[in-house]
């Protein structure tokens, strides 16, 4: 915490508040038979045995070896897919490529398709594509890390991409990360929105400047309807609950 003038963070700080937000989460939520579990990408920090950003090479912050790492990546997703379990009849998982874990999302979705492979109730999106789509209906959702198009052409890549899909439904959302802080933009196509993380900020963001709000949100989706509610939970409010 005193690298960033904010909380402190390490792996098991990171466990407990990714689970435990899951568990308030799934209380809160409103019934349903189906949940998509949008993993917008960076779910591990570093991807090698170098705390480094493939992409460039920027030093990042690491806890831990990247055995242990991988270790208590599986075991978290384990989790939470087991308490989504116990609530929603179908799981459908975006387990989306990052900047920051461009092969480890890779074995991630290969692993968790095998996992789950037998289990008819949970469904893994393993396309080495980096755009992910949900058709619920009249629904359609779209996903994407952020790091390759930006907020402003993100819609038509998703359009171009699942144009079936998007032709078929009349109420389109995409969603992206990347960046941390909450944006929206909305169009006559569709309704882009940029989320926040759980995740305190890092060194390397602080001495950069960067900075925004945490937390995560349960987006609530009728098949006719497209948005009917959503519930937003902060670190605070879960620790406080």
């Amino acid at each position: 915490g005193e690298e960033t003038r904010g909380a402190d963070w390490d792996i098991e700080i990171a466990e407990d508040a990714l689970v435990n937000w899951f568990a308030s989460a799934i209380a809160a939520a409103p019934p349903a038979r189906k949940v998509v579990l949008a993993q917008l990408g960076d779910f591990a920090h570093y991807d090698s045995l170098e705390a480094l950003t493939p992409g460039h090479g920027h030093v990042l912050d690491s806890d831990t070896r990247l055995q242990l790492l991988a270790r208590t990546v599986i075991r978290v997703m384990r989790r939470v897919i087991e308490l989504l379990a116990q609530r929603y009849d179908e799981i459908q998982v975006i387990y989306a490529e990052g900047n920051h874990d461009l092969a480890t999302s890779a074995y991630m979705r290969e692993w968790l398709a095998a996992h789950y492979g037998d289990e008819p109730r949970v469904t893994v999106d393993t396309s080495p594509d980096p755009y992910y789509c949900v058709e619920h209906g009249d629904t359609s959702l779209f996903f994407h890390h952020g790091h390759l198009t930006k907020m402003g052409e993100i819609e038509q890549a998703f359009i171009a991409k699942f144009r079936e899909v998007y032709g078929r439904t009349q109420h389109s959302y995409g969603h992206v990360g990347h960046l941390h802080h909450k944006l929206a933009k909305e169009s006559s196509l569709m309704t882009v929105e940029q989320h926040q993380t759980l995740a305190a900020q890092d060194a390397y963001a602080s001495r950069h400047g960067y900075s925004a709000e945490r937390s995560a949100q349960v987006i609530t989706y009728h098949r006719a309807h497209g948005e009917v509610g959503r519930v937003r939970l902060t670190p605070e409010m879960v620790r406080a609950a």
